[in-house]
């Protein structure tokens, strides 16, 4: 990998740690930077093993979050135990030919099975996590913004050298989410499920480029960006049933025809 790597990474980090808001930081990071620089700079195609290894971005973060949060663990022995889950999983996929609708059917299955297991799991917790992330949000960094810059440059150099050992896995290794897990330590579970759901937006990308790779590495990455553009938009849509729609609109009409109905009433009182 080149320096310009170093450079995207240090400058994902550098934003994800200036926003404050945990669901802008997981889109943010979610967008394919890191995976469009690393197949324009190298000669690696995208295949089976690397939509397997938008999984491995995600248990990436839950290995963190577990092993931080729940266990104790310090957040830079944490990061290890990520990146050993991820190379660990990364050498298995290498080591076996997956066709590519293989792996993408398993991978949306997966994904739609975590999506609704987390949802129950939100709505079973309540309301209190939502407070404690805003608690979280105002809590500040306490590194000068100077010193975090160095940091975060030293580590994109570091990850850059281990995501170069990875062949084709290098695709979809967490550069930037091994020091995206230091600046949202507080954050981390919450993190987790927002970039969970965003991480569909990484497989429409990878599809996109592995039935276009080829015709041309430009076209393969217009549509990849266009499939990720699509998908992310359609995961952030307000979505409600229209049946919830249509009870709101006729309880709304209710009540405007009850409150009118009620001011009738009270004017015809006072008139007696």
């Amino acid at each position: 990998m080149t320096w310009s790597a170093v450079l995207l990474v240090t400058a994902v980090v550098w934003a994800v740690s200036v926003i404050r808001s945990v669901r802008l930081r997981a889109l943010v990071y979610s967008l394919p930077l890191p995976m469009t620089l690393a197949l324009v700079t190298t000669e690696y195609r995208v295949d089976g093993a690397q939509v397997l290894g938008v999984l491995g971005l995600n248990l990436f973060f839950v290995t963190v979050a577990v092993t931080h949060q729940r266990w104790r663990w310090p957040i830079l022995l944490a990061d290890v135990a990520g990146i050993a889950v991820y190379v660990a999983l990364s050498a298995g996929l290498l080591a076996v030919d997956i066709p590519f609708e293989v792996a993408l059917a398993g991978t949306l299955v997966l994904w739609l099975a975590a999506i609704l297991w987390l949802r129950r799991r939100a709505r079973q917790r309540g309301a209190s996590v939502e407070e404690a992330v805003a608690v979280a949000e105002t809590r500040p960094d306490g590194l000068p913004a100077l010193l975090k810059l160095v940091v975060i440059f030293v580590g994109a150099v570091l990850t850059q050298l281990l995501g170069a050992v990875l062949r084709g896995m290098v695709v979809t290794f967490p550069y930037s989410g091994v020091l995206v897990a230091v600046e949202a330590r507080r954050q981390l579970a919450e993190f987790s499920r927002h970039f969970a759901r965003n991480s569909l937006g990484l497989v429409g990308f990878l599809t996109a480029y592995h039935y276009l790779q080829d015709v041309s590495s430009a076209a393969a990455l217009g549509a990849g960006w266009a499939a990720f553009a699509v998908v992310a938009a359609a995961l952030h849509l307000p979505w409600r049933p229209a049946r919830s729609r249509t009870r709101e609109r006729r309880a709304a009409r209710r009540g405007h025809w009850g409150g009118h109905t009620a001011n009738r009433v009270e004017t015809a009182r006072k008139g007696c």
